[in-house]
């Protein structure tokens, strides 16, 4: 007898099903056997929804008989029929699960259909930033999209991991140009040639010279750097000039020996040395009364000790100048006293000497000492005072004639004739002489 179409349907529906079990138990993590994958939908960001289509020989056969017109998929499947009549099911755009038993509907089909900080992954909506930036990074969901960011402070990449800020790392690589270092100052990387190096750090540094004519006309290129061309010159010798970057090296007077290599000096004791430069000045011999004393002075010898004097008819200091003598030097040093000038003068026969005064507004003996005097104007004694050699005192003495009253006013002295006297009172002051009137009548 043979079976009926709906017992061949049953008997598919339950052979499918256990030949995509694993596929429906573990989410789809291993693809079944007897399944295909067709593209259904395609998105603007060119991910893509496929239909999955369930298979199975022996239902096949059996279905091909009844096609789509038996319902063999199951709640809210698609059922299509392939070539021979042959049906195939499948979950519709939106839908998951087991289009022979039972498709679900997602929670969303495209990110528009979630948050602005949710995005639509297998249907549903999630958080973007799971798993989506890298160790120690900040995540913000934008616009279904994960932004990954290293907090202040820190940096790498923040879809692969984010670390401390170390100021060295701005060195590694380096900013710099070739020959240089980099330091961190104040925390910011500056560049520096290395030693025996010149040039702009930031595009490379370069030695001092290749050549000698890479450096100045006095210099001379050695061991890559410019030296003073007068270290040609030997111990001891001395540079004279220096021509087409080569130095003209000569002993010093007194001295042998190559001037390029050492010069030895002259002597190495008096005793090596003549009587007329009996002295022995490191390795030279000379005289020593050489540039020992001043212009015009006079220089002996005693022993090796320089003496210096003056001529019998100069002056001066014979250390530095000897000059002809002056009357100006009778005053030098100074004879007079303290607060007294000296002046060239004579005595009473004639002779020169000098002459001392007193200081203005000082008195005393100026060949001794000289005081200050009480003032040296009228301005500096009181009203009824008057500053005479350099004393504040009376200005009515002596001015005013005999029997005459004398008042101090302004510094001066005014005199006056007593009542019934009169004449000139700085002369003389007489009485006053009355004579009869004769009467008329």
């Amino acid at each position: 007898m043979l079976p009926q179409p709906s017992q061949l349907l049953g008997v598919a529906l339950l052979l499918l099903a256990l030949s995509c079990q694993s596929t429906v138990g573990k989410k789809l993590e291993k693809r079944c056997v007897n399944c295909s994958y067709r593209t259904y939908y395609t998105y603007g960001d060119g991910r893509s929804l496929q239909r999955v289509i369930y298979q199975d020989p022996v239902y096949t056969r059996a279905a091909q008989t009844y096609g789509c017109s038996g319902s063999p998929c199951g709640v809210n499947a698609v059922c299509q029929e392939a070539a021979g009549g042959r049906p195939v099911c499948s979950c519709p755009p939106g839908y998951s699960g087991n289009p022979l038993t039972h498709c679900n509907r997602g929670e969303c089909l495209d990110n528009v259909d979630c948050r602005g900080d949710l995005q639509c992954k297998d249907n549903r909506c999630v958080n973007p930033c799971v798993g989506a930036c890298g160790i120690g990074s900040n995540c913000d969901a934008r616009n279904h999209v994960a932004v990954c960011s290293c907090p202040a402070g820190y940096n790498g990449d923040p879809y692969t991991a984010c670390h401390l800020n170390d100021p060295e790392e701005q060195c590694h690589p380096s900013p710099c140009g070739i020959n240089t270092k980099c330091e961190i100052i104040n925390g910011v990387p500056t560049c520096s040639c290395v030693h025996g190096y010149l040039g702009n750090p930031l595009s490379g540094c370069r030695h001092e010279c290749e050549r000698d004519s890479d450096c100045g006309g006095r210099d001379m290129c050695s061991n890559f750097k410019c030296v003073p061309s007068c270290g040609q010159c030997g111990i001891g010798a001395n540079c004279q000039s220096v021509s087409n970057h080569r130095a003209l090296c000569e002993c010093p007077k007194g001295y042998i020996g190559s001037p390029y290599t050492e010069c030895r000096p002259e002597c190495y004791g008096d005793s090596d040395c003549p009587a007329g430069r009996p002295a022995c000045f490191y390795g030279i011999c000379k005289n020593t009364c050489d540039g020992a004393c001043g212009v015009g002075a006079d220089c002996n010898l005693r022993g090796l000790t320089p003496v210096c004097s003056c001529p019998r008819d100069m002056t001066g200091d014979p250390f530095v100048r000897c000059r002809p003598f002056t009357k100006e030097d009778l005053c030098e040093p100074n004879p007079c006293g303290t607060n007294a000038i000296c002046v060239p003068g004579h005595d009473n026969t004639g002779r020169e000497r000098p002459v001392c005064n007193c200081l203005p507004g000082h008195t005393g003996n100026p060949l001794s000492h000289c005081s200050r005097g009480e003032c040296l104007s009228n301005n500096e004694c009181p009203d009824h005072r008057a500053c005479i050699n350099y004393q504040c005192v009376d200005p009515c003495i002596g001015k005013c004639a005999t029997g005459a009253s004398c008042e101090a006013k302004a510094h001066l002295a005014v005199c006056r004739c007593p009542h019934g006297q009169t004449g000139d009172a700085l002369v003389s002051c007489r009485q006053t002489r009355t004579f009869p009137v004769a009467k008329y009548h």
